[in-house]
């Protein structure tokens, strides 16, 4: 088939590698040259590992190309997956406003006198009905009475970790597929043929709370155990013990792999999508008042974490803050809690070094290029190499995941954020 993907951040990125690699044919739209340009010679705009590998093969097959305008692309296009960015608004609400645009310039690309209808499935997290309320009603606007015949309207959603995404993009804990009606999709199943997961054929609103209901349980997961830590470590109670008896009611507890007390929740998905539940639940009158406390007791323990990493040291004390990026082995620094942290740091007066060989400031792009500069604006002359980073001498290093165990330091100058002893 030949599938048109929109947003080439990480989602929309890996999916033009994972697809392309079936035998697809790709082509990336998105509004930025830089992107375009990488996956017009073959390589990844972000970072992932593997993923180089799939697009080069894809680009050297001819089987992948990107543009930032549409032109004729659509006409022969079997599927368009939407992959654009859903960023917190200031109310909490997602903002509509990329989805708003890319189907606007959809619905003009789109003939009306289609033989087969353009599946067009969206994979940005949205507030359910939004395929009801906003995406149709834009695309009836511009198509009149051949919406219907023109287009299978399709919520798709992704569940991909960065670092991991090309392995769970081929074995994904379940693939949900909401339609108008919950009807099958005959371009989507043959999109996921051969891959081994439970399918789920639902309505569109039912797969649009789907990232919702995930992200948030995560969330609750992760904050539910570092509000526990928090209170065994200042009562000297060993947190890892209590942890260890925790996890293995595997009956009742479930699963051990979001209960462990350590780092603060970030990224591009759990924050944005608590927030996004908050405004859903007060808009509709429902009271979640677990979900309502999850950013706060994550800021809580945000600083707490850096309370405690701080103990003892005087502000002007050099440190090093190992690990940037909100997670071991991705460049993605949007929400991260180490990005915070040095902020945090800076603020309090300590000379800072940073290290994580992942992250580059002259490769950063899109959304993450505009995190990092708007909470961390001096991140240029904060980044040090490993030499410098062993060679120095500092009165703390900070560890915030297992980057640590890469570099050759002081051990008993490191406190380890990302665990709770």
């Amino acid at each position: 088939m030949k599938v048109a993907i929109f947003g080439l951040g990480y989602v929309g990125s890996t999916a033009a590698g994972c697809i392309a690699s079936q035998g697809h044919t790709i082509i990336g739209v998105d509004v930025s040259e830089a992107k375009v340009a990488a996956l017009n010679e073959g390589r990844a705009p972000v970072y992932e590992p593997g993923l180089d590998d799939l697009l080069a093969a894809a680009h050297a097959d001819g089987r992948v190309k990107a543009t930032t305008k549409l032109t004729d692309e659509l006409d022969d296009a079997d599927i368009a997956i939407v992959c654009v960015g859903t960023p917190s608004g200031v109310d909490g609400a997602h903002n509509m406003s990329y989805i708003a645009q890319v189907t606007r310039a959809i619905a003009a690309a789109l003939k009306p006198d289609r033989k087969t209808p353009l599946t067009l499935a969206y994979r940005s997290t949205m507030r359910p009905g939004s395929c009801e309320n906003i995406i149709w009603p834009i695309l009836e606007s511009h198509l009149g009475d051949a919406a219907a015949s023109a287009v299978e309207l399709v919520y798709n959603p992704e569940f991909l970790r960065e670092a991991t995404a090309i392995d769970d993009f081929f074995h994904p804990p379940k693939i949900v597929i909401g339609t108008l009606g919950g009807k099958p999709s005959a371009n989507m199943a043959k999109l996921n043929e051969g891959i081994d997961a439970p399918v789920f054929e639902v309505g569109l609103r039912e797969a649009e709370i789907t990232k919702f209901v995930d992200n948030s349980w995560h969330a609750v997961k992760v904050a539910f155990a570092n509000e526990i830590g928090r209170v065994c470590q200042n009562l000297g109670i060993s947190a890892k013990e209590v942890h260890a008896i925790f996890k293995s009611d595997t009956k009742l507890n479930l699963s051990a792999y979001y209960t462990r007390p350590g780092g603060a929740f970030g990224g591009s998905c759990l924050p944005k999508d608590v927030r996004a539940l908050q405004y859903i639940a007060a808009d509709t009158g429902s009271a979640t008042h677990l979900v309502d406390s999850l950013i706060r007791s994550n800021e809580a323990h945000k600083h707490h974490q850096f309370l405690h990493a701080t103990a003892g040291i005087e502000p002007g004390a050099k440190v090093l803050l190992v690990g940037l990026a909100f997670k071991l082995e991705t460049d993605d620094l949007r929400e991260s809690p180490a990005v915070d942290m040095a902020r945090k740091l800076l603020e309090a007066g300590y000379d800072l070094d940073i290290y994580d060989p992942k992250v580059a400031p002259d490769n950063l792009v899109g959304q993450n290029l505009g995190y990092a500069y708007s909470v961390l604006p001096r991140i240029d002359g904060l980044m040090v190499d490993k030499a410098a980073a062993e060679s120095r001498d500092y009165a703390r290093i900070i560890a915030t995941n297992r980057l640590i165990d890469t570099i050759n330091v002081d051990k008993a100058k490191v406190v380890d954020t990302s665990a709770i002893a």
